[in-house]
């Protein structure tokens, strides 16, 4: 193949992405009014990959932004709780939190090349005016997306809100409870009943570590949540089974390349945020080895 057919073929795998993105933005009136995509700037090979704080869980909140980007992730999702600051006091990340925190936090983003797109997971209650806070909050902070796991009966309230503050919702999974048959959104299909007749603002958090802890296996669950996944909790699992503790992509049993493959057949578009629950204290060169693995599928599919 001569170098001007490969820039030939590139151009229209380039072009059919532009022609996709605009009919996605396109969908309807109601996805025309959602929040804008991440820009590519926050992109590796056109994934919007970094990681979920809680990876850093025993850092601050400008610990985990620095630690993010030392993995080379571009995108940090923030959980509620996190210590904010490097100094003596004990301030945590909230809805709560001052305009000084978000300033600071901010700053330290900016130098650091990292972008904040989404926090949870959080409550968002049938009590309105708590779930307002949030979303209050997510607006201060530029959030894109709130991550949470509501009752069915907070549902209405929370479309309100997603249509007042054009800020997105997705609904995280646990793994399955045993002794709890009333924690239900560890099932896809209960999570795609929430959400299937709501605003296109509103879907899944696919936590992929926690599917394979339920015994599911990954691409099956998004194919039945198809065209509702907002983002990921990416995590590749060393084994099937509650106990499946992470390992860097590519080398456990979770198929993140066919993970990969069936986002990128829906024109998934959200942020993947690696959440490593595991060598807490040493898991940058795992989270980067991960990074790379992403980095290279995306080279590869460029190729293709």
């Amino acid at each position: 193949m001569t170098s001007s057919m490969k820039m030939t073929r590139r151009t229209l795998l380039l072009s059919a992405g532009a022609f996709l993105a605009v009919t996605a933005a396109l969908d309807g009136q109601t996805a025309a009014r959602a929040a804008e995509p991440i820009p590519a700037a926050y992109r590796i090979g056109g994934w919007a990959i970094g990681c979920q704080a809680y990876s850093f869980n025993r850092y601050s909140v400008i610990e985990a932004i620095q630690k993010t980007a030392d993995a080379g992730g571009k995108i940090i999702e923030f959980f509620p709780g996190q210590k904010i600051g490097l100094d003596a006091s004990d301030a945590r990340l909230d809805a709560n939190t001052s305009d000084a925190a978000i300033a600071q936090i901010k700053d330290a983003l900016a130098k650091r090349g990292v972008l904040a797109v989404s926090f949870g997971v959080v409550g968002l209650p049938s009590n309105e005016a708590e779930s307002r806070k949030v979303f209050e909050f997510a607006k201060k902070m530029g959030i894109r997306t709130i991550v949470t796991e509501p009752g069915e009966d907070a549902m209405d309230g929370i479309e309100r809100l997603v249509r007042e503050y054009d800020i997105r919702v997705a609904i995280h999974n646990h793994p399955r409870q045993a002794n709890n048959p009333n924690y239900k959104v560890w099932d896809p299909n209960y999570v795609l009943s929430l959400v299937k007749n709501r605003d296109k603002r509103i879907g899944a958090c696919a936590d992929t570590g926690h599917w394979v802890r339920s015994g599911i296996k990954p691409v099956d669950a998004l194919r039945i949540l198809r065209g509702r996944v907002l983002e990921s909790h990416l995590k590749d699992l060393h084994e099937f089974s509650p106990g499946g503790h992470d390992v860097p992509f590519g080398t456990g049993v979770s198929d993140i390349r066919g993970i990969l493959d069936e986002l990128r057949a829906q024109n998934f578009d959200g942020n993947l945020s690696i959440e490593y629950e595991y060598n807490w204290e040493s898991s940058v060169p795992e989270i980067a080895q991960s990074v790379g693995f992403v980095r290279g599928y995306a080279a590869a599919a460029l190729r293709r």
